[in-house]
């Protein structure tokens, strides 16, 4: 899944970029390179903030529309953000998902947190507890 980002170069050599779905996100490089990577931690940060306080998540693109202008963020964020904007649309509390889940609140919370690993089996069991099955739209090769 994508963002768009905005990248300005600046009066120093280096490189300005701003994520137009994240007001919060301004960030720099020396490189368009290095300034798309910083862009890409920002909107992590600021999704794990937003989770945080309670507020909404700007939906991403499902594919980058032109190169260079997006950034992509790992799997394992978009599947944070995407439960916690499930659960949120259900008007669901981390309570509801725990007692739905049968489990302690520690579990629940750490499949909010983005720096912590969690695993699919558990990400894909929330999902179904908030009756959205995870499902994933891939290319396969032919096998020939």
């Amino acid at each position: 899944m994508w963002y768009e980002v905005v990248l300005t170069p600046d009066d120093n050599d280096t490189w300005l970029v701003a994520a137009p779905a994240f007001p919060e996100v301004v960030s720099f490089g020396e490189t368009q390179q290095e300034a798309r990577e910083n862009a890409r931690n920002a909107i992590e940060e600021a999704i794990a903030g937003r989770i945080a306080r309670g507020e909404s998540i700007p939906v991403p693109l499902s594919s980058s529309l032109e190169q260079g202008r997006f950034v992509e963020l790992p799997a394992i964020v978009l599947l944070k953000a995407a439960l916690y904007m499930n659960m949120r649309a259900k008007g669901w509390t981390r309570a509801d998902l725990m007692r739905a889940l049968g489990c302690k609140r520690e579990h629940v919370d750490r499949l909010f947190r983005l720096e912590h690993n969690s695993r699919l089996d558990s990400l894909e069991e929330a999902f179904k507890a908030l009756g959205e099955p995870l499902r994933f739209d891939m290319n396969f090769p032919d096998a020939t």
